[in-house]
């Protein structure tokens, strides 16, 4: 069974900028792009959400330890981001678009980045990893990186997905509280009292960021240039769905201990939301978070553990959701620190992220 396609119509004129190729060559582990019924080859659409995490702070330049320009020029790791010519410092990937939008609750937002797959402004998030990986890998087929999200956001409040129930939770004063249903408001109330009504309510990211992002895909030729068009149309589809979150829950009795249930609904609803059924989903941990850790990041990262296809504990997430350990890869710091702004980490779990959704497409196409 094929999955959902949507067409857009797609005029533009060809750019006449020059191309920086990767260093490195594709991998022989290559994932072929599966056409639609009209023969168009489809854009790969890949979001990614969350919060800070996934919003990223690693420092790019300066030339001590922790930032991007001494990774990279002085350690020579990741050398597929490094230009030996002198057109540019970073190189430029030309079948990776990544596009990053964000907006507070139902504004609008702002488009922050619309460019060709590169080392840009003052930080970089996983996306740098994440891309490179996935444009090794998907041949004949251009990818874009959608991300929409926020810092300072909670699943079990602000990005609730449609459909979440609401819950009563004991606390360890012995008082019990009362946590809203997806559009609830407030934030929570003690059970027994009259709630106070707020100007935000359960979800009201989640509803932005899915409306930000349905905004670019309405519009995906504005912002996916120099594709080559057949019969008048290009195609998109989306197939992965990247989550790095979880640092404002980790503070929460209750919704550290919600955390599980609040994932498992949301990886579905955004298949549903999305119209994409067959989408894979990886999440990463909190960097600071190690196993058997019994605080509310322990609770987040054993959330994501279970619903890690692998563990069995959900047998229909099995080659289609995985989650990404990330304690051992990150340089220090922690989530709420934004790990000390140190590149490495957000290099390392971007390319964990990307090398696992790479794993979840090949079996979706040995199966």
């Amino acid at each position: 069974m094929k999955p959902f396609i949507r067409s857009f119509v797609l005029a533009f004129v060809l750019a006449g900028s020059s191309l920086h190729a990767v260093t490195h060559p594709k991998e022989n582990t290559s994932i072929e792009n599966p056409d639609d019924s009209a023969g168009m080859r489809a854009v790969q659409v890949f979001l990614l959400m969350g919060q800070s995490n996934m919003i990223g702070f690693g420092k790019i330049h300066g030339q001590e330890e922790g930032s991007l320009e001494y990774a990279v020029k002085q350690k020579e790791l990741y050398p597929y981001l490094n230009n030996t010519s002198q057109e540019s410092e970073w190189n430029e990937r030309h079948d990776v678009r990544y596009v990053q939008t964000m907006g507070s609750g139902l504004a609008n937002g702002k488009i922050l980045k619309n460019e060709w797959l590169t080392v840009s402004g003052r930080s970089i998030g996983p996306e740098l990893g994440i891309g490179h990986r996935l444009g090794e890998c998907i041949n004949d087929a251009p990818v874009l990186l959608l991300k929409s999200c926020i810092g300072n956001r909670a699943l079990g409040w602000d990005l609730l997905p449609p459909g979440s129930d609401g819950f009563e939770y004991t606390d360890s004063q012995g008082k019990t509280w009362i946590h809203p249903a997806y559009k609830g408001t407030p934030e929570r109330w003690l059970k027994g009292t009259e709630p106070t009504p707020i100007k935000w309510y359960a979800g009201m990211q989640y509803d932005g960021d899915v409306q930000r992002a349905n905004v670019i895909l309405g519009e995906i030729s504005t912002y996916v240039p120099h594709l080559p068009v057949r019969s008048g149309a290009i195609p998109f589809q989306v197939a992965g769905f990247f989550w790095w979150q979880g640092d404002r829950d980790s503070r929460s009795e209750a919704l550290s201990s919600r955390y599980e249930k609040n994932l498992v609904h949301l990886i579905k609803t955004l298949r549903k939301d999305f119209d994409a059924p067959h989408a894979k989903f990886v999440c990463a941990s909190l960097g600071q978070t190690k196993k058997g850790d019994a605080t509310g990041g322990g609770k987040i990262l054993d959330a994501m553990l279970h619903v890690d296809g692998a563990s069995g504990t959900y047998p229909e997430f099995r080659n289609n959701v995985a989650s990404v350990y990330t304690h051992p890869l990150s340089k220090g710091g922690s989530s709420g620190s934004h790990y000390d702004k140190h590149a490495e980490t957000y290099m390392n779990v971007g390319e964990a992220m990307g090398e696992a959704m790479v794993r979840l497409l090949q079996s979706g196409r040995n199966n």
